[in-house]
């Protein structure tokens, strides 16, 4: 059957990537016809990119301490996430591509691993991966589970196919009630759902070194440090607008820059150039030189720990239509927030973040620069929002536990 498939759905696959701007795995690794050597009789946990894949590594913690015998393996979609998960989590569990959603690739990782339990993180469904844990009877749960208003629209208007799709659902543990009630419109059993909170409020602190950082500060200096993180097409130049001439004594702050898509490293390197920008690019390995106005991080997996740095944090991904990314990796370490007003992947933590004081909201490049003149004329504001930030995370705490309970109670029925 698959080889029917794939003439039809690879030009497709190819398509939809290009389109979506992301980079996955190489096609032949998610064919899974090179799997590693996996587990059996434990739990599956598939992590689309790297926001997901920060959700499952607190919760492979968790497992870990409370069931250490329990066999896990991860897979990721996106090559980001699965570099990500490489290299935090690949020492500990196998980690490898998430299969094509297609019957031979999906049912060979069901067939090797005969998983007790697929969680799938923040509600990815998969189709086939869905059909074939039904057909084994393998209970899927959905962890740190959302479902906008957008989304639940959609489903809704293919209700009938989806009551079947969704019947291997054993858990549903959302991150709000909203997101609970969304899913019973969905006709997944109201007690199958538990309302656990949102895993990513329980991120910590890194507080491993970065090899650049003394640099950094040392070439930045008295400036006040800027760290625009997680940034789309489109947002660079608008951030660069608002950064220039800012700062009460004329110095503008320093920029520590790191694009959303590693495929954008090259683009965003030579906007900097052309903007007239003295920058270094992290992966060069040369000395920042002194008279540097920025710092690119053109590689994976420092930007958390980059946030610590920083007088304030512009989140990417909401001045253009995008859904925002995650703000509380600034929010841990006290660092204010500022975002664009596209932030509905998150609009729950930013009417926290906002209501508290911790973030702002900007709807463009102007009104960005107006924020950041405040927080750097009255630096006091700045450190107040920081700590109102941080005290939103504390308080949401929790949700990682609480989600874990439920897995192990359903890997302990089976």
């Amino acid at each position: 059957m698959l080889g029917g498939l794939l003439p039809v759905a690879v030009p497709a696959i190819k398509l939809r990537q290009w389109l979506a701007g992301k980079s996955r795995p190489r096609l032949r690794d998610r064919l899974g016809r090179s799997l590693p050597k996996l587990p059996k009789d434990g739990v599956w946990i598939q992590a689309v990119s790297v926001g997901e894949v920060e959700v499952a590594r607190g919760m492979v913690a968790e497992l870990e301490k409370r069931a250490p015998d329990l066999p896990l393996f991860l897979t990721a979609t996106t090559a980001t996430g699965l570099d990500l998960a490489r290299r935090t989590l690949g020492d500990r569990l196998p980690v490898f591509p998430c299969p094509i959603d297609l019957p031979g690739p999906v049912s060979r990782v069901f067939e090797i691993a005969r998983p007790h339990l697929l969680v799938l993180v923040e509600t990815e469904l998969w189709p086939e991966m869905l059909h074939q844990a039904g057909l084994r009877e393998v209970p899927v749960a959905v962890v740190n589970a959302r479902l906008s208003p957008g989304s639940f629209a959609g489903y809704r208007r293919v209700a009938g196919p989806l009551r079947t799709l969704l019947a291997p659902l054993a858990k549903v543990l959302a991150r709000t009630e909203a997101d609970a009630r969304r899913f019973v419109g969905l006709n997944v059993p109201r007690e199958r759902i538990v309302v656990s909170g949102n895993i990513k409020y329980d991120l910590e602190v890194d507080r491993r070194p970065l090899e650049w950082e003394d640099e950094v500060r040392r070439v930045a200096g008295d400036r006040s440090i800027m760290v625009a993180g997680s940034t789309m097409e489109g947002e660079e130049a608008q951030i660069l607008d608002a950064l220039a001439g800012l700062g009460a004594d004329g110095a503008t702050p320093f920029l520590i820059l790191a694009p959303r898509h590693p495929e954008r490293f090259e683009a965003v390197a030579q906007l900097l150039a052309g903007r007239g920008l003295v920058f270094s690019r992290r992966s060069s390995g040369v000395a920042v030189p002194s008279d540097a106005g920025a710092f690119l991080i053109d590689t994976i997996g420092e930007l958390a720990r980059a946030y610590r740095l920083a007088t304030m944090a512009f989140i990417g991904g909401s001045l253009v239509p995008t859904g925002g990314h995650n703000p509380l990796e600034p929010a841990v370490w006290g660092v204010p927030v500022l975002s664009g007003s596209h932030v509905f992947n998150f609009d729950e933590v930013y009417d926290e973040m906002t209501k508290a004081g911790g973030a702002r909201l900007v709807a463009d490049s102007a009104e960005l620069r107006v924020a950041m003149a405040a927080w750097l004329d009255e630096p006091e504001f700045a450190v107040a929002a920081g700590n109102a930030g941080r005290e939103v995370v504390e308080q949401n705490r929790g949700a990682t536990a609480r989600t874990v309970s439920a897995l192990l109670e359903l890997v302990q029925r089976v």
